[in-house]
């Protein structure tokens, strides 16, 4: 596989997300050009607002490959990932993470905190946004469009 099919299973992720009426976003996490997890968000059926497809995909390989870092891996998610998520990838050590989206209101890599451009930041992967921005974008604009329209019953 590569970096686009990489991106492909993650907007898979994201649009089997949203058909569970959670906020579609898809995650992958890929170690030695293999994936070894995968998630789409689950905050509403888990009830627990930590459930971002990113967290669950890390916790994912972390008890897959029994450790916890994961350096060497790359994050593949359909959205820029909030500063809980940036977080979470930089205690992870992860190498790469690729992203689709950017999220101006609540992302926290190239907007709001920045959190890898803060001097407490221990560990910054490198960061390339705009991978299947369109896809991206698209399978959140409809699924909230689909929520704001009147029901046509």
């Amino acid at each position: 596989m590569n970096g686009t099919e990489f991106m492909q299973a993650a907007l898979e992720e994201a649009e089997a997300a949203g058909e569970r009426g959670e906020v579609p976003v898809g995650a992958v996490l890929v170690m030695d050009g293999r994936i070894v997890a995968r998630a789409g968000n689950e905050t509403r059926a888990q009830n627990d607002p930590t459930a971002h497809a990113e967290i669950l995909a890390i916790r994912r390989a972390c008890d897959t490959l029994g450790q916890e870092r994961l350096t060497g891996a790359d994050l593949y998610v359909t959205l820029e990932p909030c500063a809980m998520c940036a977080a979470a990838i930089s205690f992870a050590r992860i190498r790469r993470l690729y992203f689709g989206a950017s999220d101006p209101k609540g992302g926290g890599v190239e907007h709001g905190g920045r959190f890898y451009a803060q001097p407490t930041c221990h560990h910054a992967p490198d960061v390339y946004g705009g991978i299947a921005e369109t896809q991206s974008a698209h399978i959140l604009t409809e699924f909230f469009r689909l929520r704001r329209e009147p029901s046509q019953d």
